[in-house]
């Protein structure tokens, strides 16, 4: 959600910025603009929309300053336009930031009584006319803006730039993620380690209520009390991914194609392919000495904790709470010593499982988080990692991420299971050995794009979609709405099979597709019962099951999608692949923005 980048340097740093906010455009954004510094003045150019609106301002009306900041913005507090685009002014301040100041009405109206007037519609401009008062008052720029930042309520990461102070960027952390890139001579700030990856891979992360003062050859860093402190340089793995669609079409494309490899290089770090057994990483604590499991997530990433849900509880007998993170932080649930508390989350800053994350933590309970990030803010906070290895994921609607999630909870469910004397040696091993084989299905899976393809020409021409599933389908049909909806903007929602005569049935008629997600598993026969029912009231059936279960199905359907017979702990992985193409097709039918779509963010740093 959003994008910072500051850079302090030896040459023109517009063509820069405009470069590392391209690196950011996967989180997600509807306007962007830079701001540098010229003859000790500040300039700035701004645009509506993407980023090549911006390139053509700066193409027709160049910036040469050596020192500048950039954002990409997702609209929070005011439309989508180039006057609340960033970087906001005061007469002597820029100001980029990512985040919610909550206070912004009260401090508006001050601010107004003071003189100040607004050209914005956005929480982020009351920053700059705070600084800005700061310094008529007499402060220095470092010290105004320490004293503004102490003003602010809510979320927030920003980076401001000063007249007359052509070596001199303060940024400051308060919830969303914020780095410092060290250059030769020159300095960065960016929202992640990737947006920097042209110019540095040595990094350091700010912690919460960090401000941090940058000059060409320095960095100081002052905590939430004030006091100076050190954070640590380290060198990022993030920097040492460029990103590009390759011969695709999408990154979403892309990132669908990358699967069979992603997933096999996850499962391979969580397992032992030649002894068979789960214990292939070290862990600080046993499956055995766990009373209760706790998972939370948002989006996509809640899906595979559901999933996971059923895989603990099936084959390791652990007791499993799943929650939306943002419902999850605030109910106060109550936790034992002996839980673990898991976090699953892509980037590894989503605000609301970070939250929940602290609360656990304040709990006195275990934390482990699932990210693809090792170095986020969830990963540091955590007494474990268990990183997903799915590479920088740029597509808005996860797909590599989620089946890399899937991979790690089924490795690690199947440990608990071990752990906990719940399966043999023997049952282990042959759970392993059938992770093993998800690579291979999800490769053969992806053959069936033409057929999907086809079908998705018919989803295009509808308004509203409805799927079913049973046990661990169930949450792959709430994922399959969810991605449809993402980015095809269809209408869409995802139901327990055996729910839909409690409501949903109301809404079948001979124009609603209905897509069920049906192996041949131990309740096939009870959701071919709720095909029947479907089909009874003229639904379109679009079937997406095994070999066995479409030799065992006699009805007809609109479409049946046919994935290869696998067992039954890799079936959600599998099944995953033909929903995410439904969507990903349907959408570029539709000519939707598949990579970017609106009202989207890949990364959600604010509540």
């Amino acid at each position: 959600m959003c994008g910072i980048v500051g850079i302090i340097g030896g040459e023109p740093v517009a063509p820069l910025l405009v470069d590392a906010l391209k690196r950011l455009e996967y989180r997600g954004y509807d306007s962007a603009g830079v701001a540098t510094l010229e003859d000790g003045l500040l300039a700035r150019r701004r645009a509506e929309g993407k980023l090549v609106n911006l390139e053509q301002r700066l193409k027709d009306d160049p910036l040469d300053g050596k020192i500048g900041i950039g954002h990409t913005r997702w609209a929070t507090h005011g439309v989508p336009n180039e006057t609340n685009a960033h970087p906001h002014f005061s007469d002597d301040v820029a100001v980029v930031h990512n985040g919610i100041i909550e206070n912004f009405s009260e401090l508006r109206t001050e601010l107004k009584a003071d003189g100040y007037s607004f050209a914005s519609q956005t929480d982020t401009e009351v920053i700059a006319h705070l600084v800005s008062r700061e310094i008529k008052s007499g402060k220095s720029p470092v010290d105004a803006a320490l004293s503004a930042i102490r003003r602010l309520e809510g979320a927030y990461a920003l980076a401001l730039m000063f007249t007359q102070e052509d070596d001199l960027i303060v940024g400051a952390r308060n919830g969303p993620p914020l780095a410092v890139g060290h250059g030769e001579g020159s300095m960065y700030l960016g929202s992640d380690a990737i947006a920097l990856a042209p110019f540095t891979n040595v990094i350091t992360y700010l912690e919460d209520g960090d401000r941090a003062v940058l000059t060409s050859s320095s960095l100081v860093i002052y905590d939430a009390d004030g006091q100076m402190v050190e954070r640590a340089q380290q060198k990022s793995v993030g920097t040492a991914f460029l990103v590009d669609k390759g011969n695709h079409r999408h990154f979403m494309e892309k990132e669908i194609h990358e699967q069979p490899e992603v997933i096999s290089h996850t499962l391979a770090h969580y397992l032992d392919f030649a002894a068979g057994t789960s214990n292939a990483i070290d862990m600080p604590f046993s499956f055995a000495d766990v009373d209760r499991l706790a998972i939370s997530a948002c989006g996509t990433a809640y899906y595979a904790a559901h999933i996971a849900k059923y895989w603990f509880e099936r084959f390791a007998r652990l007791p499993v709470d799943v929650d939306i993170a943002s419902e999850f932080r605030y109910r106060e649930m109550p936790l034992s010593k002996d839980s673990i508390a898991l976090f699953v989350s892509q980037s590894g800053e989503t605000a609301d499982t970070l939250a929940s994350l602290r609360y656990c933590r304040s709990q006195g309970v275990r934390v482990g988080s699932i990210v693809n990030v090792r170095d986020s803010t969830i990963a540091r906070e955590s007494d474990v990692v268990f990183p997903t290895l799915a590479g920088p994921e740029i597509g808005v609607a996860s797909t590599k991420a989620f089946t890399c999630q899937l991979s790690v909870l089924a490795a690690l469910a199947v440990r608990a299971a071990r752990e906990r004397g719940k399966i043999t040696a023997e049952e282990e091993n042959q759970l392993v050995r059938q992770l093993s084989e998800a690579p291979r299905f999800a490769n053969q899976v992806l053959k069936l794009e033409e057929q999907i393809e086809k079908i998705s020409r018919e989803l295009a021409q509808v308004r509203h979609v409805l799927y079913l599933g049973r046990d661990t389908n169930f949450p792959l049909a709430m994922e399959g709405a969810l991605k449809l909806k993402e980015i095809s903007y269809i209408h869409a929602e995802g139901y327990a099979a055996g729910e839909l005569k409690h409501g949903p049935i109301a809404l079948i008629d001979e124009q609603m597709p209905v897509i069920v997600i049906a192996p041949f598993d131990r309740i096939f026969e009870k959701t071919i019962s709720n095909m029947q029912e479907v089909a009874a009231r003229g639904g379109r059936i679009i079937l997406i099951t095994d070999e066995r279960g479409a030799a065992k199905t006699d009805m007809d359907t609109l479409e049946t999608i046919v994935v290869p017979d696998v067992p039954e702990i890799i079936a959600p992985i599998i099944h995953a692949l033909p929903v995410q193409l439904l969507a990903y097709f349907t959408a570029v039918h539709m000519g939707t923005d598949v990579d970017q779509p609106r009202n989207l963010a890949k990364s959600v740093t604010v509540e």
